[in-house]
C-alpha cells in the first residue's frame, strides 16, 4: 500500500461524477435489500504498544448511515480508525467491512479515508493534489476520459467549497481549506464507505455547518460514514448512532437518544467518562 501525502485506498476505475453517483444510488438500494452483514464489524480488536493495550478487546457492530465515534484525546479513536482502514495492524482481533476482511483489495476499492491531520505537498495546487490522490496507486489506465476525471475533481472541490482556490498552491490554504481538501480526496475514488477522523476540526461555524450538510447529502446518496470527533454538539445533528470509547474500551454504542436519556450530550458524555474513571480507581 502506498502512503504518500494522504492515504488513498482505492484501485477502482474512475467514472464520471454524475454516472458514478447514479450507479451508487442503484447499488445502495440493491445492497440495502440484500444486506446480511454489518457495514462494519470489529471483533475483539486489540492494539498493544510497549506492553500496554491502547485498544483492549474492542468489539463493535455498525450498520447505520452515519456513526459518530466519541472520546477524549488519547481514548483510542484514531488508533481504531487506522486499524479499520489498514494503516495499522491489530495485535489481535479482526476488522470486517460489509462481511469482507478490511485489508482485502475488494474493500480498499470501496473506502475513503480522511486522516486527523491531512498532510500535503505544499507546492501543489488543490487540483493537482486531487489528481495525485487519484493516481497514488500507480495505475495509469483509467476508465473514462481525462475530461470526465477533471470534471469529477471539479465537482468534489465545488462540493467542499474550495473550487475557486483550485489553482492556488496548498501552502496558501488556511487550516479550514486544508480540512476541506482532505475531505475531498477521501471521495476521489467515489467511496461507498467513508472514514473521517475529526473532519470538522479547524473549521469556523459556517464551515462546520457546510461540512455537516455535505455529510447529510452523502448519506442521501447512499454512502456510509464513520466519524471520529470530539465536537459533541455537532454529533447530535448528523449521527444516527454513536459509540463512546474511553482508554481503548467501548462504553456505549447505540442511538443518541438512548444514551443521553434527555440530558445534553456533552453532560451525559462527561458523566459516563467520570463514572468509568471512578470505577477504575476503586
Amino acid at each position: 500500500m502506498t502512503q504518500v501525502g494522504v492515504f488513498c485506498p482505492s484501485r477502482a476505475p474512475l467514472v464520471s461524477y454524475e454516472v458514478s453517483r447514479c450507479r451508487r444510488r442503484t447499488a445502495a438500494a440493491r445492497h440495502g435489500r440484500q444486506r446480511q452483514t454489518s457495514m462494519l464489524s470489529l471483533s475483539h480488536l486489540t492494539k498493544t504498544y510497549k506492553r500496554r493495550n491502547v485498544v483492549d478487546d474492542f468489539s463493535l457492530e455498525v450498520d447505520v448511515p452515519i456513526f459518530g465515534f466519541l472520546g477524549q484525546n488519547g481514548a483510542g479513536k484514531t488508533t481504531i480508525m487506522k486499524m479499520i482502514v489498514g494503516l495499522l495492524r491489530p495485535t489481535a482481533g479482526a476488522v470486517m467491512i460489509d462481511g469482507k476482511p478490511a485489508g482485502s483489495e475488494a474493500v480498499k476499492r470501496r473506502i475513503g479515508y480522511m486522516p486527523e491531520t491531512p498532510y500535503f505537498y505544499e507546492h501543489m495546487t488543490g487540483l493537482e493534489f486531487m489528481r495525485f490522490a487519484d493516481e497514488l496507486d500507480g495505475t495509469s489506465a483509467k476508465s473514462g476520459t481525462r475530461k470526465a476525471r477533471e470534471a469529477h475533481y471539479d465537482a468534489l472541490l465545488k462540493k467542499m467549497g474550495i473550487y475557486d482556490a483550485r489553482k492556488a498552491a496548498i501552502k496558501t490554504y488556511s487550516k479550514g481549506m486544508r480540512q476541506r481538501l482532505g475531505f475531498a480526496q477521501a471521495l476521489v475514488n467515489d467511496a461507498e464507505y467513508l472514514f473521517l477522523d475529526e473532519p470538522l476540526d479547524g473549521l469556523d461555524p459556517i464551515g462546520r455547518r457546510e461540512m455537516k450538510e455535505v455529510m447529510l447529502d452523502l448519506k442521501k446518496e447512499g454512502r456510509r460514514i464513520f466519524l471520529n470527533t470530539h465536537i459533541l454538539y455537532d454529533v447530535e445533528e448528523v449521527c444516527d448512532e454513536v459509540g463512546v470509547v474511553h482508554e481503548g474500551k467501548l462504553l456505549y454504542a447505540g442511538s443518541v437518544a438512548a444514551f443521553t436519556k434527555g440530558m445534553p450530550l456533552e453532560e451525559r458524555f462527561m458523566e459516563t467518562v467520570r463514572e468509568t474513571r471512578e470505577r477504575n480507581t476503586r
